[in-house]
């Protein structure tokens, strides 16, 4: 490469940032309208984010800068928008996570689950599956796949080594009786023909070598094979951990961003919605959704990795030598960890009843507990209300059980006078990922914006020719556009980027919002082909031995996968229970406001 493009390469951040403001300034000087000046600020945002010349929570800011000064919004007004409920329930159900993982809750329930489901192939790969999409539902998927993946490598090594060691002693064996057979031929020929000599010591250790050597390429074939087989499943388990991470982000409302943000610009876009999108609600239709997901990535991966010799992988009947060595490694990794201590137990309430207060606060089906206690003047409680009220008893529940006499000394040396509580700020400072915070801001900011430009009604008067194609055609093809998007940008600037022009477009050809809305948040999650797709998928990467090219081939089918699912259940599932045959009043009414 040329020095000077080689430069240029080296200086391409400086380079997009300068010029790309300068190459799009024709379109508000050409078309001095509100809606031309404020797809500006979008179009200059999405190319910034693209490529991440700069932060993403930094591009998220320009609406601060670019809205005001172009006339569009009102600085306050923008500000505001940086801090909605859905930021508080994305704070909250951080909290939580931060707290599953500072005091290894997440670990002790991984290595149950483990030790349960077996060290057969098939039964490790589901079990580690199954693990991670657990977890990821409630903690972040990046922690989910760096926690799991080293477990994962460990107990493969340990299987490897131990069928290395038992293919080693077979070998010794095999040797030793095909020596012994030939002594008693030779015995046998020696009593035959008195005339011959005995061999010699010399001459029988020369053909005791002999026979080892012809044993020599037999060992090497099937030490090669043993190789060979185990580096195809640390390929196998470091995608389906990185893969079933992301799949398991996705049956929560806190899962992943861009289900808090498709909440977020619903609650923006349409706010007399009537709460459509809660965690009962989104877990009632993307939990089924992740678990088909999940099963049909299992059989790909399987079928990728292991073949479907389903009797071999599972395997049948008594746990051979190898199969309880690796189990051993599990349950001492699970006996490091010691009995469950308070704080744990405590997490772990907190955790659940969590969970119980976000299923029952507007379960749908009936009255929940916010609607007979909080709600019945208007929606004063919502998810975000509950996840901070219970993140805060982290900061006031102490991590020891109180009692007389002392708590001994901590890491210093020094004498403990009181018990910590469960989270204190400093863990909560260096764990809490407030970048995203940041993004989610800007995103609803970006919404905003469209909205009081008139750009979102432009939007939608442009796309209404797309209502001669049929409902499911768009939601597949617009499904597939977004998966292929989020490959090579963060799924939260995709998801941020797509969902208010999806909105438009719902409105202006008359088809349910979320009918759009939700399958292309999911699929914003379905970035399996490219190691720099998301963070999941760079730690297996840098884990597992892996080319992009098996990347690519895993990612492909499951992208597919994915897709068809969720645009399965949104047409089956998903369109009774949202009511998507009908077009809503709340959507109309704002139509209407634009």
């Amino acid at each position: 490469m040329p020095r000077w493009l080689a430069w240029l390469w080296y200086h391409r951040n400086y380079i997009i940032i300068v010029v790309t403001p300068l190459v799009l300034l024709p379109l508000p000087l050409v078309s001095p309208t509100s809606e031309a000046r404020c797809g500006y600020a979008i179009i200059l945002m999405a190319l910034y984010w693209c490529t991440e010349c700069m932060p993403l929570a930094v591009t998220a800011l320009l609406p601060v800068i670019l809205f005001p000064m172009m006339g569009i919004m009102e600085a306050g007004a923008v500000s505001i928008e940086y801090l909605k409920d859905s930021n508080m329930l994305f704070i909250g159900g951080l909290l939580v996570a931060i707290a599953v993982e500072y005091w290894n809750l997440h670990k002790r329930i991984a290595l149950r689950v483990l030790l349960l489901v077996g060290v057969r192939p098939s039964l490790l790969l589901m079990g580690f599956m199954i693990v991670s999409s657990f977890l990821s539902m409630w903690i972040s998927n990046t922690a989910t796949t760096a926690m799991m993946l080293p477990i994962a490598h460990a107990v493969l090594q340990q299987l490897k080594d131990t069928e290395a060691q038992a293919d080693e002693r077979d070998f010794q064996a095999a040797a030793q009786d095909n020596h012994g057979f030939e002594l008693e031929a030779r015995q046998t020929k020696q009593d035959a023909t008195d005339e011959k000599q005995p061999d010699t010591k010399v001459q029988l250790e020369d053909r005791v070598y002999e026979n080892e050597l012809s044993l020599e390429p037999q060992w090497e074939a099937r030490r090669k094979a043993i190789e060979d087989k185990y580096d195809l499943l640390t390929k196998g388990m470091s995608l389906s951990v990185c893969y079933s991470a992301s799949i398991g982000g996705t049956a929560t409302l806190t899962g992943t961003t861009p289900n808090l943000i498709l909440k977020g610009q619903i609650d923006k876009l349409f706010p007399g919605n009537g709460d459509v999108i809660n965690f009962a609600s989104w877990f009632a239709f993307a939990f089924p959704n992740m678990v088909i997901m999940l099963i049909f990535s299992w059989l790909w991966l399987q079928f990728l990795f292991l073949g479907f010799n389903l009797k071999q992988t599972f395997g049948c009947g008594i746990k051979s030598e190898r199969d309880k060595e690796a189990y051993a490694v599990m349950k001492a990794e699970y006996k490091k960890l010691g009995r469950m201590k308070f704080a744990e137990g405590a997490v772990l309430t907190i955790f659940i009843l969590l969970v119980v207060l976000w299923f029952t606060r507007e379960p749908g089906f009936i009255d929940g507990w916010a609607t007979v206690l909080f709600n019945k003047k208007g929606p004063f409680v919502s998810d975000g209300t509950v996840a901070i009220f219970m993140s805060m008893l982290f900061f006031v529940i102490p991590s020891r059980m109180p009692k007389y006499g002392g708590y001994g000394c901590n890491d210093a040396g020094k004498t403990v006078k009181a018990p910590p509580t469960l989270l204190n700020w400093q863990v909560v400072h260096e764990r809490m990922p407030w970048n995203i915070i940041l993004l989610l801001g800007g995103g609803f900011a970006l919404a905003a914006g469209s909205e009081v430009s008139g750009l979102s009604k432009w939007l939608g008067a442009s796309l209404a020719p797309l209502k001669e194609i049929p409902p499911f055609a768009i939601s597949l093809l617009l499904s597939m556009l977004v998966a292929t998007f989020t490959e090579c940008s963060s799924n939260t600037a995709t998801t941020t980027l797509f969902l208010p022009i999806l909105a438009s477009m719902a409105t202006a050809i008359n088809i349910h919002p979320l009918y759009v809305m939700l399958p292309c948040t999911v699929a914003a999650s379905l970035a399996f082909m490219l190691p720099v797709a998301t963070p999941p998928n760079a730690i297996a990467f840098s884990f597992g031995n892996l080319k992009v090219i098996d990347m690519v081939r895993a990612g492909f089918i499951l992208n597919l996968i994915g897709i068809l699912t969720v645009n399965l259940g949104v047409n089956t599932w998903g369109y009774s229970m949202f009511n998507m045959g009908t077009f809503p009043e709340w959507a109309n009414t704002t139509q209407g406001q634009l």
